[in-house]
């Protein structure tokens, strides 16, 4: 089986899906002759045409508008804006439109759209190239949330994205593009040559949306995270000997209630770690929801590492990233309440 970066699975993904649908579109900010600024449609363009894979304007209300109208049309438009960022001119197209279209229609339309975006930090991109909007369109209804952490799962997710029927919204991480990254950012990176979840199945698969993945089993608290913040957690339970059960929720809308439920029942513990800012990051309804449906099986006050209140900085990167350290610290916090 073929190792690949997080990049060259996202763009098998949309190679595999151009190939066995010829209404598989793709367009954005610098797609089509350049490949994406992150290189992930890189020579889409030559082999579809620049009819399938073109560049369009740096208007992201644009983008997301003509998609939905692509869609209602029959097409399946994956869009990409060039950072998460970068969104929020195209936010009300998302919001009022693609994601009412089924609903205000009674169902005689739907918007199978994907807007893919590059999020989180950890690259020095500072304030306006280090956010996490995620839980902006978990918000909304009608809406499904796409956080992948590897590429395993990244080609599997987004060909289900494209396939599905209702909008998308498909957050990449951009600190693990090429590979896992554990928070350490004084260490060398790893690839994912190196890594087990770098081995890609070639051709069509699907990771379903809605179904979480355990990454490590464990009795003593569970941890539940999404994309980067896997594998800092993951390195916080072996720094600090605690045995965590590891949940990459991949998708956040709809989400794994169940799987949530079934390792809370049993550890009795809770660290909800994402790197949004905290007031209001989807680590809340987390939190929210494991309180109401495990509130008789916990055994301490659940709790949450994220990202400050502030806007995301450039020279104190690593003061605001929520690296091993500080969920090390919730973890033991926890075990010891």
């Amino acid at each position: 089986m073929a190792r690949k970066t997080m990049i060259e699975a996202i763009r098998d993904a949309m190679d595999v899906s151009m190939g066995r649908d010829e209404r598989v579109i793709v367009f954005g900010e610098d797609v089509g002759f350049f490949g994406g600024v992150f290189r992930c449609t890189a020579g889409l363009q030559a082999k579809y045409g620049k009819s399938r894979c073109f560049d369009a304007p740096i208007n992201e209300s644009g983008i997301v508008g003509a998609a939905i109208g692509m869609a209602a049309y029959g097409l399946r438009p994956c869009v990409e804006v060039q950072f998460a960022d970068y969104v929020y001119p195209g936010y009300d197209q998302i919001v009022s439109e693609a994601a009412r279209l089924r609903y205000r229609s009674n169902g005689d339309f739907t918007c199978p759209i994907v807007v893919r975006m590059p999020s989180g930090g950890g690259i020095f991109g500072g304030q306006t190239h280090s956010q996490s909007p995620e839980a902006l369109f978990t918000h909304v209804s009608g809406l499904k949330v796409v956080v992948p952490s590897n590429p395993r799962d990244a080609k599997g997710l987004l060909i289900a994205a494209i396939e599905d029927p209702d909008p998308v919204i498909f957050f990449e991480p951009k600190r693990l593009y090429n590979g896992p990254f554990d928070g350490h950012h004084e260490r060398p990176v790893t690839p994912w040559s190196k890594h087990e979840l770098g081995e890609v199945p070639d051709g069509h698969y699907t990771v379903p949306l809605g179904k979480a993945a355990i990454r490590s089993e464990g009795d003593d608290v569970t941890v539940l995270a999404y994309g980067t913040m896997v594998y800092v957690a993951e390195a916080a339970a072996r720094e600090t000997g605690v045995d965590a059960e590891i949940i990459d929720l991949r998708t956040l809308l709809p989400l794994d209630l169940d799987a949530i439920v079934a390792s809370v029942s049993k550890t009795g513990r809770c660290v909800v770690v994402h790197e949004a800012t905290q007031t209001s990051g989807f680590g809340a309804e987390l939190a929210a929801l494991v309180q109401e449906r495990c509130f008789y099986q916990l055994e301490a006050p659940i709790a949450r590492v994220t990202g400050w209140d502030t806007p995301y900085p450039h020279a104190q990167e690593w003061d605001y990233f929520p690296g091993p350290a500080r969920v090390g610290r919730a973890l033991m916090e926890t075990m010891e309440a």
